[in-house]
């Protein structure tokens, strides 16, 4: 509860996933990618994609929307972040174990990974441009990944 000199308001923070201009975009966003809107994937596509690029793990999506008392399980987000991926709204980048990462930039690009902080972020020059692969006698080429690992200096 938010106070409001010294009162209790009883206001919360809340997601507007039914009418509000996102949800709209949102929706028509899903509805293209043949997704129907639901609830949940109206309000994780709003945490996705409001803010730019992003990297996130199914972890940290929940988090986020458990923080906005968005109802849904951590079952859920990991549906609806496979869904996304089949739908071509995000790209899933797997860097150590079974960790995966859910990047809503689905072009060509690198990462760098910084194992101290355990982040993916863009590299901002394309360095698969660079590379020449020939595959093998049957097959084409549908795609690069390359990630940098990085660690902190300790000179």
């Amino acid at each position: 509860m938010e106070t409001f000199g010294g009162e209790k308001t009883g206001a919360r923070i809340s997601y507007d996933w039914r009418g509000g201009p996102l949800a709209r975009m949102i929706r028509q966003r899903l509805q293209a990618a043949r997704l129907r809107p639901s609830r949940q994937r109206i309000s994780l596509a709003g945490l996705l994609f409001v803010a730019g690029d992003r990297h996130v793990t199914a972890e940290q999506l929940f988090r986020e929307a458990q923080a906005l008392d968005m109802p849904m399980s951590l079952a859920t987000v990991y549906n609806t972040l496979r869904q996304f991926v089949a739908a071509g709204l995000l790209r899933e980048v797997a860097v150590v174990g079974s960790k995966i990462w859910y990047d809503t930039d689905t072009g060509s690009h690198s990462h760098y990974f910084d194992e101290s902080r355990q982040r993916l972020s863009d590299i901002p020059e394309d360095l698969t441009q660079n590379l020449k692969i020939a595959p093998p006698p049957g097959y084409r080429v549908v795609g690069v990944d390359v990630i940098v690992r990085l660690s902190d200096d300790l000179q």
